[in-house]
């Protein structure tokens, strides 16, 4: 989810939570672009810390800087709040914010979610009108014809070299694209799966997904603006993991929008269509792209800011639901069979499905405590991320259509 958050210490409360130090207020002293080096005064001290990938840059508005440290927001002498923590024996800044204090935290109506259903157990079951289940008629299992077609494509699943063709010493990238709830969750995702002996180790995982940038900011990579951005830094991710567009071939996509407000079902369809858009782009962009597997939000009852609270969680469950079912139906927008005509898109499918209804369990037992969350109560704490990472790790270690790329057996 995007991290927009409406004080400081929300903006930043990932960070805090890896750091014991809270939030501290500073002034820039200077900025070294190439040494990727801030120094911020602080308390009559100067602090110097280091800039690295995670980093959370964050305007006076609580929006993500696209720059980062390049960015001219950024000037020697200007207010700040930043947390800093140790790595390795260096001091690593975690987040900085322009100006040196925040807003009230606007007030939310509260939403009793005592009797939302999981979708994977509403079935046949209506909310507004609408029936449950992942899939058509209630159901949770894919249809029999879109499972033959997902294995079928996952046989093709192969190591790929830099130029897209097969090779005993290449690589199957697995993309994650998304906002900043897809990326700490797949960040953590990625450490258990590269430590898990049965992986596959063909398999790259490389994490696409950025803090901010929700469905309607990177639906259009020629925007010239947040989704050019958005595209640009997964180019880049891609070759700092030494790989090109060419070897990505499956991709796990987790969206939402920031400060919902159209109700059900107007913002749910506003996100289907967004995501629609999004694996249009991504096909486009990814020749040997086969297999896309979606998720929605994970439980926001806990929610302390307007960001994406519940029921808007709980709702997005139903734009992934709507958008896959549109191509079990044979939606021509979304085609990805050769043999029924011009391809469109990639094979699309549930990936894990991850909301539960806070501490009540699921029939699976997966359920939300407070702790699993952040301050704000929508992003994951580390034990809600290392939730979220697991539940990844099973469903590609034992889903029919993954199983076979992702352990190589």
């Amino acid at each position: 989810m995007l991290r927009v958050s409406l004080i400081a210490v929300a903006v930043l409360a990932v960070a805090a939570a890896q750091q014991p130090d809270g939030p501290q207020k500073g002034k820039i002293k200077k900025i070294d672009v190439e040494k990727g080096v801030i120094v911020i005064t602080s308390d009559g001290k100067d602090v110097e810390a280091k800039v690295n990938e995670q980093t959370q840059f964050r305007g006076a508005d609580t929006q993500p800087l696209p720059d980062k440290i390049k960015d001219k927001a950024l000037k020697e002498g200007a207010e700040v709040m930043f947390i800093v923590r140790m790595r390795d024996g260096q001091t690593v800044l975690a987040g900085i914010k322009l100006g040196a204090g925040g807003q009230p935290r606007p007030k939310i109506d509260k939403v009793d979610t005592t009797g939302l259903k999981p979708l994977t157990e509403l079935g046949k079951d209506k909310y507004k009108d609408y029936p449950g289940g992942l899939y058509p008629d209630g159901k949770n299992e894919r249809p029999e014809a879109h499972e033959k077609a997902g294995l079928a494509l996952a046989k093709k699943v192969q190591p790929l070299d830099a130029d897209g063709k097969p090779s005993a010493d290449g690589k199957v990238v697995l993309l994650s694209v998304g906002m900043s709830n897809t990326t700490q969750e797949f960040s953590m995702f990625k450490q258990l799966a590269d430590a898990d002996k049965e992986k596959n180790p063909k398999v790259v995982l490389v994490d696409g997904a950025q803090g901010g940038q929700t469905a309607a900011r990177i639906k259009d990579p020629d925007d010239n603006a947040s989704g050019t951005k958005f595209w640009a830094e997964v180019d880049a991710r891609l070759e700092k993991a030494g790989a090109t567009r060419k070897q990505v071939q499956v991709a796990w996509l987790k969206e939402a929008d920031a400060g919902p407000k159209d109700g059900f079902p107007k913002y749910a369809q506003t996100l289907r269509d967004e995501q629609r858009q999004i694996v249009w782009a991504m096909h486009k962009r990814f020749p040997n792209l086969k297999m896309v597997y979606l998720s929605s939000r994970i439980y926001a009852g806990y929610a302390t800011t307007p960001l994406n609270p519940e029921p808007y969680a709980y709702e997005s469950g139903f734009s992934v639901k709507w958008l896959i079912e549109e191509q079990i139906k044979g939606d021509k927008e979304l085609n990805f069979d050769p043999d029924k005509g011009a391809v469109q898109a990639p094979w699309l499918s549930w990936g894990p499905y991850l909301w539960a209804n806070g501490k009540a369990k699921r029939d699976d037992g997966l359920s939300y405590e407070e702790s699993d969350f952040a301050d704000d109560g929508t992003h994951p704490s580390m034990a809600g991320r290392r939730k979220v990472a697991q539940q990844l790790l099973t469903f590609f270690k034992n889903d029919s259509t993954c199983k076979r790329w992702f352990l190589g057996k």
